[in-house]
């Protein structure tokens, strides 16, 4: 999947006036998460957290048939569920995106680790100490994520300006 095509459709498809720029894309195998700006509220009286929920609540009420409806029509066009979410200040907000299993295989040695924070009530089970255990990578590698997935897009641009075969 070619990230500016992904990102020309939805700059195209947008309203200007929901975001205060172009949006951030997050793609992987099975999902386009659409992630956009929203204008802070003024500053003023009362709580700015507050006023920040506040219009996250509001942009996710008002917006919510045209964004199934660009949804719709970016599933069929790219075969992936499309998630959305918005910042607001320092608040980010995803509204809903997928849930995906993955299978893998462990030996014993990966399986005890997983046990153990079983065991100590880290997580309920298996599953959610596996999503603790990656998130918990995610965070402490983030720099080192970000540059190899720079790399990769990298990589994907210059295999998009080569040869076509067949």
């Amino acid at each position: 999947m070619d990230r500016a095509e992904v990102a020309g459709w939805f700059a195209g498809r947008l309203p200007d006036d929901w975001f205060t720029g172009p949006v951030e894309l997050v793609l992987d195998r099975d999902e386009i998460t659409v992630i956009g700006v929203l204008a802070e509220p003024a500053a003023g009286e009362g709580d700015p957290a507050a006023a920040r929920a506040g219009r996250i609540a509001r942009f996710r009420e008002e917006t919510r048939a045209e964004r199934m409806a660009i949804a719709e029509a970016a599933q069929q066009r790219y075969g992936r569920s499309i998630a959305w979410g918005v910042a607001c200040g320092e608040d980010r907000e995803v509204f809903t995106n997928a849930s995906v299993p993955v299978m893998t295989r462990l030996r014993q040695p990966e399986r005890l680790v997983l046990d153990t924070l079983v065991d100590a009530g880290v997580a309920r089970s298996r599953s959610e100490a596996l999503v603790w255990a990656v998130r918990l990578v995610g965070e402490h590698t983030e720099d080192w994520l970000a540059e190899l997935r720079a790399a990769m897009a990298s990589v994907e641009e210059v295999r998009g300006r080569g040869p076509t075969v067949g």
